[in-house]
């Protein structure tokens, strides 16, 4: 077998997953055991000297590439401190805490326009001149959750900083959104044209902004500060977003869903659908919950029979892409439909299983050959770049699937 060939290499990958347990019923300590070992992965290969998430790592290069690190740090100081709270390691802490130095070192202090920011730029496709509203605002749940775990209010200081600012300065209360893109040059917020539709010369409102809930940043920072207005903007932006949602479920006027190829991202609308529920804990309005609900019946319907969730989804009847598998959304949807399932929503416990099964199962060898996979969960992302095929282990398997598997263990067996 040649392994310059990326259909043979991913293969090979395939099968050298590792499974605990190929046949019975998995136990706790199956489970317990798979957190410790996909935690040692996010803490180690996955996370540089500086606490920074090295982000994608290219299967046929060799090589990590860096895509919105702010916002990937903060998932993994989330998903670590989970893993450290199910299983008491304090390497786990100290790793969060390093995730967490990094992202509090972004505050922006000297720039005239900017200062109180975080200098969260995305990257990637849109390279470095850009500061995005949920680079920063989905990241910030491990950053709020390190100042409650060490009792450090630095960190939750620093995301209630940048959250006045982008309250300040990107929210919209009438029209119920949030810009999403920053200049980070000159720190002009762009509310006509974005850079993520470089050819598209008629932009309209939701081009260029989105209600902008992903990581519920002004709920933690109203809970951390006590400042109202963080809580009438969360549950404004809540709100518009029941109001935005499709029939179907889903999101399908913000990128990245499509409506004209009528696809749906794999993680996108779960995240919130997250949000709605922490407006249901922070309002106890069930009408959050029943929004959170639809969305994750759409998801419970993408999942294939053995847990799997692809990353390319839709609603038109066309059968998902196979050439990525998702992790992360098997596992975000099951982290979803866990929380539901707590608030009395149980048609989604068959697929939490699935989940569970899948995330246990689907995992690279402690003993495989590189390295820089072993423990980690599949998440495989194939595009066409620079001429060629890029085939990619994205970390964000892992960081999802360290929360949902903490979740899934004080659900099943606590």
């Amino acid at each position: 077998m040649k392994w310059n060939n990326p259909r043979h290499l991913f293969l090979y990958l395939l099968f050298s997953l590792w499974t605990n347990v190929a046949l019975g019923q998995a136990k706790n300590e199956d489970y317990i055991l798979a957190v410790d070992q996909i935690a040692q992965y996010v803490s180690g290969p996955m996370m540089d000297e500086m606490g920074r998430s090295r982000c994608d790592y290219n299967l046929t290069e060799g090589k990590w590439f860096e895509y919105e690190v702010p916002w990937h740090t903060g998932q993994a100081v989330n998903a670590l401190l989970a893993a450290y709270k199910q299983t008491g390691k304090k390497t786990y802490l100290d790793a969060a805490i390093r995730g967490g130095n990094y992202w509090v070192g972004l505050e922006i202090k000297d720039h005239p326009v900017l200062k109180g920011m975080v200098d969260a730029r995305h990257g990637d496709s849109i390279g470095e001149d850009f500061i995005v509203f949920a680079t920063v605002s989905d990241g910030t749940p491990g950053i709020y959750e390190l100042s409650r775990v060490t009792k450090n209010p630095k960190y939750a200081k620093v995301a209630t900083s940048a959250a006045y600012w982008m309250m300040k300065n990107m929210y919209d209360a009438n029209k119920g959104i949030c810009y999403d893109n920053i200049d980070a040059k000159t720190g002009e917020v762009l509310k006509e044209s974005s850079p993520f539709w470089k050819n598209k010369k008629e932009q309209t409102l939701f081009d260029v902004s989105r209600p902008n809930t992903e990581g519920w940043l002004f709920k933690d920072a109203f809970e951390f500060s006590g400042d109202t207005k963080f809580k009438e903007a969360f549950i404004n932006l809540c709100n518009s977003l029941i109001e935005k949602q499709g029939p179907e479920g889903v999101w399908m006027s913000f990128m990245p869903n499509s409506v004209e190829a009528s696809s749906f991202h794999p993680r996108f609308s779960l995240w919130y659908a997250e949000s709605l529920i922490q407006a249901f804990q922070l309002t106890k309005d069930k009408k959050y919950l029943d929004a959170a609900a639809r969305t994750a019946a759409v998801f419970a319907k993408a999942q294939q029979s053995d847990g799997t969730i692809y990353y390319d989804n839709y609603l038109n009847g066309r059968q998902p892409d196979k050439g990525s598998v998702t992790g992360s959304a098997s596992a975000l949807a099951g982290i979803v439909w866990i929380q539901l399932h707590q608030n009395g929503y149980k048609q989604f416990d068959a697929n939490i299983e699935r989940s569970a099964s899948w995330l246990l199962k689907n995992r690279y060898a402690q003993n495989h050959p590189d390295p820089n996979l072993r423990g980690a969960v599949l998440e495989t992302r194939t595009r066409s770049r620079k001429g060629k095929v890029w085939l990619t282990q994205r970390d964000t398997g892992s960081i999802f699937a360290l929360r949902f598997l903490v979740d899934y263990i004080g659900y099943k067996f606590n």
